[in-house]
């Protein structure tokens, strides 16, 4: 089924998400295995962007995705999202996370164990309506499953209503913590159909940590890549790793 198709199957009340750009330059003081150091991130992520932070363990990928949420405080800089600050160190302004409308998948998932399916989901909206939890549960192929709990769910399982859950809320933007990390290789090439189902309905940025380069082409329009805290290469996946990509990478202090 075409996307464009299976918006209009969709017909959600409202949009799910709203287009828009993000800017982001932060700092951020952090201790890692190797002591501490600084994340700096200075970055413009255009509307529609598929955007996946590439780089190794400590690098500060999962601490750019806690500061977009709201999570972390950055020591300081500015986050925007279209025309609305998120946060600016020198005017005081930092939004807590539910005034910034962040989608936040995290990498075990974080379902309510003692909920179903229906009602894991039900829990991702401001505004209550069965219609289109109803409409997710058909998405993602969860009708069947919509009455049971966590536990009886495989990882694929846990996956896909982890993400109908964030698409429930309707976010502006949405945030993957390396939701493919805990499956076996078979099933992670299977749900990244799911991501990019979700990412292309949400129709606005979605920000996604990977390890995977087979995963990062498969999905990504554009990569960030860093290393211990710092943006040493961004673009189009094909651009950043370049044949001397790995000669740099490892090279830089």
């Amino acid at each position: 089924m075409k996307i464009e198709n299976l918006r209009d199957k969709t017909n959600f009340s409202s949009p799910l998400g709203v287009g828009g750009s993000l800017s982001i330059s932060i700092t951020k003081s952090m201790l890692t295995t190797d002591g501490k150091t600084n994340l700096v991130v200075c970055a413009e992520i255009q509307d529609n962007e598929l955007l996946c932070l590439f780089g190794h363990s400590g690098a500060g990928k999962t601490t750019l995705l806690r500061l977009l949420a709201g999570l972390t405080k950055p020591d300081k800089g500015r986050i925007v999202f279209n025309d609305t600050v998120w946060f600016d160190s020198e005017k005081k302004i930092n939004l807590p996370p539910q005034e910034r409308n962040v989608g936040y998948m995290f990498q075990d998932y974080a379902l309510f164990p003692n909920m179903t399916v229906e009602e894991n989901i039900s829990f991702g909206q401001k505004e209550k309506n069965k219609d289109e939890v109803n409409k997710l549960l058909e998405l993602f192929d969860l009708q069947i499953l919509r009455n049971q709990h966590p536990a009886k769910l495989s990882g694929g399982q846990k996956q896909r209503v982890a993400l109908a859950r964030a698409l429930a809320a309707k976010p502006n933007v949405l945030l993957l913590d390396e939701p493919l990390s805990a499956l076996d290789y078979e099933m992670r090439l299977a749900l990244q159909h799911e991501i990019r189902k979700a990412h292309e309905l949400l129709n606005t940025i979605t920000i996604m940590v990977s390890h995977d380069l087979q995963e990062v082409f498969h999905l990504a329009s554009s990569v960030i890549l860093l290393k211990n805290g710092m943006v040493i290469n961004e673009g189009k996946p094909a651009d950043v790793f370049s044949k001397n990509y790995t000669q740099n990478y490892y090279s830089f202090p």
